[in-house]
């Protein structure tokens, strides 16, 4: 059953100052920009993309930008294409407004483009990069945990050495993507003084969070700092709060102490425009080495002909159907991870 999680659980820091135009690099051309979110049903966190891209239009209003969703709520990326298309536009950018490389950038993007270019066959697109691990990103969080020692949201003194860090990734089918989630805690934990970095799920993978929850205990923390690994709000955003309650209301010995999501963050403008930059540039580079759909292609197992370039020299065919998998049941994950999808 949920509950509202506490007052003073979650640490939103006071807004910053967003860039200027002047503070964002040039853009050589004036090409139409699709930004590609995940999609929520969620109603706040479909809003929160949506200003997202206003802003990003507004920085720089010498080409549209256009925002679209992957899945669960509109507008679709078909539908967008299908307006870009009225408007006479030939050749988009398209970027994946994803934090890491799993299933979903790797192959459900691109399935959707290669459909639009398949009814629209004068359409070129130019596919970006997610947005990875970036010294921007990082800066953003240890900027966000210090605040977290301050005397206002620590007024109990409680040091690094007795807080573990709880770090709470969205979960995907693909390892790399997953294997990057624990990279990042890694490198934020890195230097911060914290008893331990404990790496967790809300949903797909393992371990998930209520586990992370209890290999932090294990450290007897007086404090354990929550970190949601999210660009935006919605409903597993919400999730997190609510179990990271429950999880106080049963342990009140140790504080629990949430992050936000990232939320309209200065450093996220900075990555977009990167990204939009490398499209432009024909600059797009990704880490394929380890992609579970590249190495089933290479070992010849792929059912269909479906194939995409990411940019970087080679080609691969993904299956796109959904091979099933009870996610819940942590021995059946690890038995089928590496089936294909």
């Amino acid at each position: 059953m949920s509950i509202a999680y506490i007052p003073d659980l979650v640490v939103r820091p006071a807004p910053l100052s967003l860039p200027t135009t002047d503070d964002l690099a040039s853009l050589p051309l004036q090409r139409p920009l699709l930004m590609i979110g995940h999609g929520t049903r969620n109603a706040n966190g479909r809003q929160c993309f949506l200003d997202f891209a206003t802003l990003y239009q507004e920085l720089d209003p010498s080409r549209p930008v256009f925002p679209c969703f992957l899945e669960l709520t509109g507008p679709s990326i078909q539908e967008v294409v299908d307006h870009c298309v009225e408007k006479g536009y030939t050749e988009l950018s398209a970027l994946p407004i994803l934090l890491f490389a799993a299933r979903h950038n790797k192959f459900d993007v691109t399935n959707e483009l290669d459909l639009a270019r398949k009814r629209h066959p004068q359409l070129k697109y130019h596919y970006g990069r997610h947005f990875g691990i970036t010294p921007g990103i990082l800066d953003l969080w240890k900027q966000r945990l210090e605040l977290l020692d301050t005397p206002e949201h620590n007024p109990q003194g409680i040091s690094p050495e007795e807080t573990v860090l709880l770090f709470v990734g969205r979960g995907s089918s693909d390892p790399d993507a997953n294997s990057d989630v624990s990279k990042m805690a890694r490198m934020l934990w890195e230097g911060s003084h914290y008893q331990t970095v404990e790496t967790c799920f809300i949903g797909i993978t393992h371990p998930r969070l209520e586990e992370g929850f209890r290999r932090a205990r294990l450290y007897q923390p007086k404090r354990i700092i929550v970190l949601p690994y999210f660009l935006f709000t919605g409903t597993l955003v919400e999730k997190i709060f609510d179990i990271s309650a429950q999880q106080q209301a049963n342990h009140p010995n140790i504080q629990v102490i949430c992050l936000p999501e990232m939320g309209l963050h200065p450093a996220l403008v900075q990555v977009v425009r990167q990204r939009e930059l490398e499209t432009q540039l024909g600059q797009v580079q990704m880490n394929c080495e380890l992609c579970k759909f590249r190495l089933a292609a290479l070992n010849g197992k792929e059912p269909h002909s479906h194939s995409h370039d990411h940019g970087h020299g080679h080609h691969h065919h993904h299956d796109h159907h959904h091979a099933t998998i009870n996610v819940d049941k942590e021995a059946d994950y690890h038995n089928r991870i590496w089936q294909v999808p």
